[in-house]
């Protein structure tokens, strides 16, 4: 893949920062192309592959030989495998924004605002579609429609493949957003914004993740995802000036958004709070990676119920704004009538000071004419 130099006629020194911002996807590629071409030859495949493949995997063996099951844990080994899957998100980010986006936003003529929102909506209804239905897939697979999965057997510190490989996806996409602060040139009122969602997600996931808390994360992480592709869904709806489908989906959007926000919270409470309160222990065991001690359960708890009520707080406050808005902009409109009627209203309270005036001056006019004759 040839190093691209960008659209603009003056093409930016080598090293310098338009230089990468431009060819980023280019470089990127190629230094994932050395993980993968490193598989290739006996003296490198041990490096690569602690980048390529996933790590800490354990098997257990069956009755026969076919039925050995290979299931993995968490280590440090895995931060490997993030970085290298950090660097498979640029990429695919600047694919969709190259080939995708920037070809929606020629066409629609939006304004620079408009632009970078369409554009950050853009991209994470591609990531929240596919992380929503890879999700509902993997509940579907394993069984974790039954509520009482999610805490029995617990700990569930040995994964399948897919199920690792979604939560090492998930870590790498939320990581690679700082990055892409720098490449996309984000705007500084927005960074902060992003930031906060990004470490958000990022803090929660990851918790889950070495908690052992992976199956109720993973139903969690579905419902969050699938409201949310709906508000972006709804929000470049809103940008292509669909105005009709984009109500529509708002809509939508804040109706499951008060559903999703009680369900996840009834999700914790039947599992940090009841289901896993049956098999409850002291301690926590770090050796078997059981972690349902009292304590941590309650502030796991604690910490689904304080996001989720922040979440709703910010939404009703959203809401409460949009109201004082459209308030405000309605007396605006009425206001100006209002101000002619008073115009109009003194200008006839001063109509009989000047018939009277008129009067008088007409009297005396005709006293002049009486004196001359």
């Amino acid at each position: 893949m040839g190093m691209r130099r960008g659209r603009s006629t003056k093409n930016p020194p080598i090293f310098s920062h338009e230089f990468f911002i431009q060819n980023h996807a280019d470089i990127v590629s190629c230094i994932a192309m050395v993980f993968v071409v490193g598989l290739m030859f006996q003296a490198t495949a041990p490096v690569a592959t602690l980048f390529v493949a996933l790590q800490h995997n354990v098997t257990r063996n069956g009755t026969d030989s076919a039925d050995d099951v290979g299931l993995y844990t968490y280590g440090r080994k895995d931060i490997f495998s993030t970085m290298f899957y950090l660097l498979i998100c640029v990429v695919v980010h600047a694919v969709i924004q190259e080939y995708v986006l920037d070809k929606l936003n020629r066409k629609m003529h939006l304004s620079k605002v408009k632009h970078s929102k369409f554009n950050e909506s853009g991209q994470l209804l591609a990531f929240y579609f596919a992380s929503a239905v890879w999700g509902a897939d993997i509940i579907v697979r394993e069984s974790y429609i039954n509520i009482n999965q999610l805490w029995e057997g617990y700990p569930h510190a040995e994964l399948t493949f897919v199920v690792k490989f979604f939560f090492i996806l998930q870590i790498a996409y939320w990581i690679h957003c700082f990055p892409e602060l720098y490449f996309q040139k984000i705007k500084k009122e927005e960074i902060s914004s992003r930031i906060q969602y990004a470490t958000l997600y990022l803090v929660f996931i990851v918790g889950a993740y070495v908690l052992n808390f992976n199956r109720v994360a993973l139903c969690m992480m579905v419902l969050h995802y699938l409201v949310e592709f709906v508000f972006h869904l709804a929000r470049l709806l809103y940008f292509a000036e669909k105005s009709e489908l984009a109500n529509t989906g708002f809509m939508v959007f804040n109706g499951l958004f008060v559903l999703v926000r009680l369900g996840t919270i009834i999700l914790a409470v039947l599992t940090f709070w009841y289901g896993l309160d049956q098999n409850s222990q002291a301690s926590v065991d770090f050796a078997t990676g059981n972690f349902n001690a009292q304590w941590v359960r309650i502030n796991c708890l604690a910490a689904v119920c304080l996001l989720q009520a922040w979440m709703m707080w910010n939404f009703i406050n959203f809401h409460l704004k949009r109201r004082r808005e459209k308030s405000a902009a309605s007396r605006r409109l009425k206001s100006p009538n209002k101000k002619r009627n008073k115009v109009a209203e003194e200008d006839i309270n001063s109509l009989p000071e000047v018939d009277q005036n008129t009067a008088t001056e007409n009297g005396n006019v005709r006293a002049r004419k009486a004196k001359k004759l």
